[in-house]
């Protein structure tokens, strides 16, 4: 099988839109992601994946407490998810988006957890997360974490890559 085939195949597994929420000594930040899933019923743990170079693993590193939003199924979820697509650091792309930070949380409502982690109005829910487990897997890290809090803050169906037509299969 070709790289491409590979990557034709891996384009249709679908997984569903997050907004993971993290704090730094500048603040706060926030990414999207869509490797994240529940790993155990008791604990209650979930595990997501995050590149190797990606800030927001850094903030989970140094604090442990990360945030996951939740997206609904809406051109407005799409509009604020395209917004966190972007890394956090400019220079890890190229073209018109590859200078500086970018605060992708500026002018986005949002609250803080106890733990000083951001959970955006727009959420339809949102978990609080401790980190327990690292694991190094290839170009990325799993993070597995302890769920300590969360809401449902509305009704609707979660935002996914089969809704939006976006992939991440490298």
């Amino acid at each position: 099988m070709s790289e491409e085939d590979l990557r034709q195949i891996m384009d249709h597994m679908p997984y569903g839109l997050y907004i993971i929420g993290s704090r730094m000594d500048e603040g706060v930040n926030a990414m999207m992601a869509d490797w994240v899933m529940q790993v155990s019923f008791e604990p209650r743990l979930i595990a997501v994946g995050f590149e190797n170079d990606a800030h927001t693993l850094a903030n989970i590193k140094a604090t442990g407490a990360f945030t996951v939003n939740f997206l609904s199924v809406s051109e407005d979820s799409m509009h604020l998810a395209g917004r966190f697509a972007q890394p956090y650091y400019g220079a890890k792309v190229h073209g018109p988006q590859a200078t500086g930070v970018h605060k992708k949380l500026q002018d986005i409502p949002h609250t803080l957890t106890d733990s000083g982690c951001p959970i955006l109005h727009a959420a339809m829910a949102w978990l609080e997360c401790r980190a327990q487990d690292f694991v190094a897997t290839g170009d990325h890290t799993l993070v597995v974490a302890t769920v300590k809090d969360g809401r449902v803050l509305h009704e609707g169906e979660p935002l996914t890559s089969a809704y939006t037509g976006w992939n991440y299969s490298g």
